[in-house]
């Protein structure tokens, strides 16, 4: 089960990450509306923190070339595009793509899932970020094929374990689940419950 934490804002949090074995490391760019979103410098900063066996994953929302390029000249592993891609963008990315879906957007899935180009799905909430669950049931009939398939939306050390043997999904994606429930940033000991209570099934 791999398992990604998101929205990385610092280098202490990659300390986290390395300390817990965690698989993917997620970082927001280019989108000012999350209060997690940082600049390419500063995710330089932090993926030079990280273990280098911990893939790193730029996370974006309807990205242009000009943003998909200092991406893919920043080091990233892969790309996590949400909503909707310009036409022909895809044929353009180098680095393999997570396609993220929110509940209103799973219609989409289609379009992608023949697509040589995506590496995997990120199944969200209807607001990506806001720690809110959604109806797992929708997932649980989507054809599922060798791409990875992640759970993301509301997941938090309490109830990980339930959605994981509900959906039996390649990988959790967590982010404010991990969070401190009154500053920014990730906390140390909710990174290790969710990373124990992950290994646990």
């Amino acid at each position: 089960m791999k398992i990604k934490i998101c929205g990385l804002t610092n280098k202490k949090e990659a300390e986290y990450l390395n300390a817990n074995q965690v698989d993917f490391a997620g970082m927001v760019l280019f989108f000012p509306k999350s209060k997690r979103s940082i600049t390419i410098e500063q995710a330089k900063e932090i993926m030079s923190a990280l273990n280098k066996e911990i893939q790193k994953v730029a996370v974006v929302v309807e990205p242009s070339m000009e943003q998909l390029r200092e991406i893919e000249q920043a080091g990233f592993d892969y790309i996590q595009i949400h909503g909707k891609l310009q036409e022909g963008l895809l044929e353009q990315v180098t680095l393999p793509v997570l396609k993220a879906f929110n509940i209103k957007d799973m219609d989409d899935y289609e379009i992608y899932h023949a697509n040589p180009q995506i590496a995997g799905y990120v199944f969200d909430a209807q607001e990506p970020g806001s720690g809110k669950t959604f109806d797992w049931s929708l997932v649980k009939n989507i054809p599922r094929d060798e791409k990875m398939l992640f759970l993301a939306g509301g997941l938090h050390p309490g109830n990980v374990r339930e959605a994981i043997n509900y959906l039996k999904p390649d990988g959790v994606d967590v982010s404010s689940g991990v969070e401190y429930e009154d500053k920014l940033g990730k906390d140390e000991e909710k990174v290790k419950l969710f990373v124990e209570q992950v290994k646990m099934v």
